[in-house]
């Protein structure tokens, strides 16, 4: 027996009705938003990812040479297709641009719980300006996004790029040597970090007060620790947190220490978390970005997020979220051999009054039948017999609580409005 390759799922029925309703959940708050649905290809020239990330996510991605001997990349993520159509086609467009999109990214990694090589990422770009209101409305979008779903135990934390890059300046910490300092930062392995701080010629001071901003977190207070920071990332924090007060995005902290461990981020910084993941418990992140003029176009200021749907989608179910499937409105069931075409005639009317039907087809006894409509969640069946179709009339019975009652042909399709 052939199975599907490993790190990727076969979507069931069920589940794909599940993942459907919450996509458009997702796809309806964007819209709510202004924000406008964008596709890109799945594959990519390799050239792509290698210019934003370097070359050593050949590593960690699905690249390989097409007959054409073109490399060729499954992409593993979808901000730079993202900013890599914008500069093809939609850099002369009015600006904000508000977009989003769905779709499977690919990474070769080792597959665990919530992680796979194939998986699917719901998130929004909005490229415009660099500014506290850009920053704002993607926060709370993403915000917003996760609050629709249902996940009930969350947080949102947001920093600024600048807060640590501000005190690694200070601290005499060359520019080009930053990036890797602050993965390190990011991920709180500070026994690591001191001797590389160490020996960029940082004392021991701006060390410990480094890593005393690293792992500042919590509400408004937090902003008093801004003092002994850079004034420009300082203030546009302050600014950004006045506006999402007014936007009432409440369920946001401000930690310090937020770095993202990607070094082509250029201010806000933000990550949102489900405790019920355990240790790899992040299901969104983000923050503000320039990228096109890596690919060819003008430089642009960006703030975008993804948001990772297998992760909020377990994170749900770990809640004990539940989702029932919405099955048929009507299943229609042909009592008798001789009122089977009759039976075809009235589900055929039912789902041309854009009512949702179906029909037993595998000619069932009525018992069996019945018990299949159960099964598929139909609300209601339409029970077709010879003596009820001579006065134009058919049963209905309700599935739920099981009462029966005649139905004129008539006046069918007009109980499901």
């Amino acid at each position: 027996m052939i199975q599907c390759p490993r790190g990727t799922r076969d979507f069931l029925p069920n589940e794909m009705e599940r993942r459907r309703h919450y996509e458009n959940i997702l796809r309806r708050t964007a819209g709510i938003f202004g924000f406008r649905e964008i596709a890109t290809p799945i594959f990519e020239e390799t050239e792509l990812f290698t210019t934003r990330s370097g070359p050593n996510i050949l590593n960690e991605i699905y690249s390989f040479k097409d007959k054409g001997d073109r490399d060729i990349a499954l992409r593993p993520e979808l901000t730079a297709p993202v900013m890599r159509m914008f500069v093809n086609g939609m850099s002369n467009e009015p600006r904000p641009l508000k977009l989003f999109y769905f779709g499977q990214c690919f990474r070769y990694e080792r597959p665990q719980s919530g992680r796979y090589r194939e998986f699917f990422q719901f998130g929004a770009e909005l490229i415009g300006n660099a500014n506290a209101e850009t920053d704002a409305e993607a926060i709370a979008l993403a915000a917003s996004m996760i609050k629709s779903l249902g996940l009930l135990d969350y947080k949102i934390r947001m920093g600024h790029i600048g807060v640590l890059r501000g005190l690694l300046a200070t601290a005499g910490i060359p520019r080009d040597g930053m990036a890797e300092v602050l993965q390190k930062l990011d991920k709180k392995l500070y026994d690591e970090a001191r001797p590389m701080l160490e020996a960029a010629g940082a004392d021991s001071d701006a060390i410990d007060l480094i890593f005393k901003i690293t792992g500042t977190v919590g509400g408004k207070e937090v902003l008093d620790m801004l003092d002994l920071v850079p004034d420009e990332a300082a203030s546009y924090l302050r600014e950004l947190t006045e506006i999402l007060e007014a936007m009432n995005v409440r369920n946001v902290e401000i930690d310090l220490g937020v770095v993202r461990g990607l070094d082509y981020y250029t201010g806000m910084v933000f990550e949102a978390e489900a405790p019920s993941l355990g240790a790899e418990k992040q299901i969104c992140g983000g923050g503000s970005y320039s990228l096109s003029e890596l690919f060819g176009g003008e430089k642009v200021f960006s703030t975008g997020f993804a948001i990772g749907f297998d992760r909020i989608l377990l994170a749900m179910e770990k809640e004990g979220q539940t989702f029932e499937g919405r099955g048929v409105d009507a299943y229609v069931v042909p009592v008798s051999d001789d009122v089977r075409t009759d039976a075809a005639k009235i589900v055929s009317m039912l789902r041309s009054g854009g009512v949702s039907a179906d029909i037993d087809i595998m000619r069932r006894k009525m018992a069996k039948a019945l018990k299949h409509a159960s099964s598929v969640n139909a609300k209601y069946a339409i029970i077709v017999g010879k003596n009820e179709l001579a006065e134009d009339s058919v049963t209905v019975r309700d599935m739920t609580t099981g009462d029966q009652r005649t139905v004129r042909l008539n006046d069918l399709a007009s109980m499901f409005n």
